[in-house]
């Protein structure tokens, strides 16, 4: 049985993915989305037209991904995609947050998630991993956020290359700002850069760029101009010099 795994589905991103490979993924069998909102789940599933299973847990419980293996072993499936969502951001000062639970979800969760699926994947099958834009440099105020996205890029990218002799490929998406409840909770005791709000994106391009990307097998997708720019400029540019620049940037309302 070929399967797709979705973390974070209830939401966001992750109910994105599963509406648009509804549409699109004629060979799979089932979906298989994971998220701790049961209901939200529900709701999702309802709008699928394959046949899915709706697996409510928390992905930081290894208790659970064990769970996880034993209903793929039980189901003998094959995970052709793996679609990594789940993740949440805080803003704000760090000394005022605690933020190891950013760095179980969007580190520790991902890195596990992905290790126990590889086994039960085959040549061809894929994994997307959500990064962010905010890989691309350090973030004061949204200090362990971008770190753990950093995290993520460049564990995907290497993942990327040690998997290719067996033709899995692994692309890490790093979107800039997506209109999703993302920030409904990210801003509860910070805000962005006001012009963040100017290349808001919406879900649905972000998430057919990534399709196409990890159909194409690149190791990133970047979606939109100011984003490709901002990941040339942070590779080009001393990230000093763009962090003075974001400084005066938030001292001046920008």
């Amino acid at each position: 049985m070929n399967i797709i795994i979705i973390t974070g589905a209830s939401s966001g991103m992750g109910r994105e993915f599963a509406l648009q490979m509804d549409l699109y993924f004629t060979n799979i069998d089932e979906f298989w989305l994971i998220s701790r909102n049961e209901e939200k789940l529900k709701k999702v599933a309802g709008l699928l037209t394959h046949k899915t299973r709706i697996l409510p847990m928390d992905v930081t419980d290894s208790r659970n991904l064990d769970t996880l293996e034993d209903i793929l072993i039980e189901q003998n499936a094959t995970v052709r995609m793996l679609i990594n969502c789940a993740g949440f951001g805080l803003m704000g000062s760090f000394v005022e947050q605690s933020a190891l639970s950013m760095i179980r979800l969007n580190c520790e969760a991902l890195t596990e998630m992905t290790h126990r699926m590889i086994p039960y994947m085959r040549r061809n099958s894929r994994i997307i991993q959500l990064a962010s834009s905010a890989a691309f440099l350090p973030q004061p105020d949204f200090a362990v956020y971008a770190a753990t996205k950093s995290y993520v890029l460049s564990f995907s990218r290497a993942l990327n290359e040690e998997l290719k002799p067996f033709g899995i490929t692994v692309t890490g998406v790093c979107p800039g700002p997506v209109d999703t409840p993302f920030f409904d909770i990210a801003e509860q005791n910070g805000s962005t850069l006001a012009i963040k709000k100017y290349v808001m994106a919406s879900p649905d391009k972000v998430v057919n760029q990534a399709l196409r990307d990890s159909y194409y097998r690149h190791a990133m997708s970047v979606y939109s101009l100011p984003i490709k720019i901002l990941h040339v400029l942070s590779g080009a540019v001393p990230h000093g010099i763009i962090l003075n620049v974001m400084e005066l940037m938030k001292k001046k309302g920008m």
